[in-house]
């Protein structure tokens, strides 16, 4: 019989709400066994040292992106845009090894726990190496994400990108870009190689289409058809504006359009950024019940956009949060930079609220947790019987929190403070960060600065 223990948790908030006093049963696997409410007055073995909460879903990784942060920053011309930027990131891509990427993968998948976030949707497009050679073994790179999620940890949900053109209507492939492309065939066999070793793990599988520009309609109804993962589907669209312009002159529709017209999007799809949307299209987006998948900060470090969140929730869509190419690796600044872009367009406060009197903390917190679930193939995000222990424990002692109860909480977290307040993160019922550092921080910081030093 499996190994239970528990955790008393003095603050936590469940799926109905905040309670106190709630002792958490966790068996050996890593899942909640029990709850028992109003437990006070009993001694026990493990005590949160802060309010508790649901570990939140990254919906939307780069991993390998993570080793170029900060090295984009230096203004080439007045026209500097996300195309200047992916010139950089074909750059890195050319000198990256697979142990590279399994070490950057780690140190991110650290930083993410330390940051709030129990598990990562890898949205993973880096399958071969430079000039488009192949491992011996095609799941090589893949491979390599896997066994950073493992040994630090985190959750994993693995999207394997079908990518095969360079522009709309099935341009080929530049240089840049060999590393990435697969034909149908290639592409599920990938999915069937990699259907085992996930299952094996205990990770999600599932796919992507990397955007309109990237697989024809014909290649991407095909991959539909044939794909047996029964996992989420995930696709960049309407990023940026000159891809709404090319896909206008290539369809005579714009991108979310186009997509929403031809594929059939649901529940099981999420549409990553889709920041250049009219009123038409953000209706149909949250009509479909597929996830927006947000990335703030990374969408402001390219000088994307901003997506019309307060309009796509006040029609009942649903969204969760990314760190795309990891400019910034936490829950607080991504739902922080999310509510600000909403007030920096509008010259307005509080923008996403649910009512008035609500916290917008609190609002964005279940969102997120919601869709990033709903993004990652999970049932429930929420702490209950029979799902998953992730949870965080913010730092009770920290004056903004050790003061504040309820949603006052997830207000000051979130606008106060920021990732130096998640004290102890578990995942899987496994403590990986504990006083704000992963378990294994020292040996995976080692590596990574050995990468760096390589790479730069």
């Amino acid at each position: 019989m499996a190994t239970l223990r528990t955790l008393f948790c003095p603050e936590i908030l469940m799926p109905d709400g905040w309670a106190s006093g709630v002792l958490l049963t966790i068996d050996g696997h890593g899942r909640i066994a029990g709850i028992e409410r109003d437990a006070r007055g009993r001694a026990h073995a493990d005590r949160a040292r802060g309010p508790v909460l649901p570990a939140m879903a990254n919906l939307h990784s780069h991993a390998f992106q993570r080793a170029m942060a900060g090295l984009a920053e230096r203004a080439g011309s007045a026209d500097d845009s996300f195309w200047t930027w992916r010139e950089a990131m074909y750059r890195l891509v050319a000198q990256m090894t697979p142990d590279d990427i399994e070490v950057v993968a780690a140190k991110l998948y650290s930083e993410l726990l330390k940051g709030g976030f129990g598990r990562v949707v890898e949205f993973h497009y880096l399958h071969h190496a430079t000039g488009g050679r192949r491992y011996d073994d095609a799941a090589e790179n893949s491979l390599r994400i896997l066994k950073a999620a493992a040994a630090t940890g985190i959750g994993l949900t693995h999207l394997p990108v079908f990518y095969a053109h360079a522009g709309f209507g099935g341009t080929e492939p530049n240089a840049g870009q060999r590393p990435f492309v697969h034909d149908i065939e290639q592409f599920l066999k990938l999915l069937e190689r990699l259907a085992p070793v996930c299952a094996a793990q205990g990770a999600g599988l599932g796919l992507a289409i990397h955007s309109l520009r990237a697989a024809t309609p014909d290649e991407m109804r095909a991959v539909l058809r044939a794909e047996q993962t029964g996992g989420p589907v995930h696709i960049h669209v309407a990023e940026q504006e000159r891809e709404v312009e090319e896909c206008l002159a290539w369809s005579g529709r714009r991108p979310v359009e186009f997509l929403l017209s031809e594929m059939p999007v649901d529940h099981r799809w999420c549409a990553i950024h889709a920041t250049h949307m009219t009123r038409h299209e953000t209706e149909m987006l949250a009509r479909s019940g597929a996830v927006a998948g947000l990335c703030p900060a990374t969408e402001a470090n390219l000088g994307d956009g901003i997506f019309p969140a307060s309009d796509f929730l006040g029609l009942g869509g649903a969204f969760g949060i990314g760190t795309d190419s990891h400019v910034a690796t936490s829950v607080a600044e991504e739902l922080r930079l999310l509510e600000y872009g909403q007030r920096l367009r509008d010259r307005r406060r509080n923008r996403l609220a649910s009512a008035p009197g609500a916290s917008v903390g609190r609002t964005m917190f279940d969102a997120a947790l919601l869709g990033g679930a709903r993004a990652a193939g999970l049932k429930t995000p929420a702490i209950r019987v029979g799902g998953r222990a992730d949870l965080v424990v913010l730092d009770g002692e920290n004056p903004f929190i050790g003061t504040a109860s309820g949603d006052q909480v997830l207000d000051r977290w979130l606008f106060a403070t920021g990732a130096e307040v998640v004290r102890d993160v578990m995942a899987s019922g496994q403590w990986v960060v504990r006083d704000g550092r992963h378990r294994d921080e020292e040996a995976i910081d080692r590596a990574f600065r050995d990468v760096l030093m390589k790479l730069v």
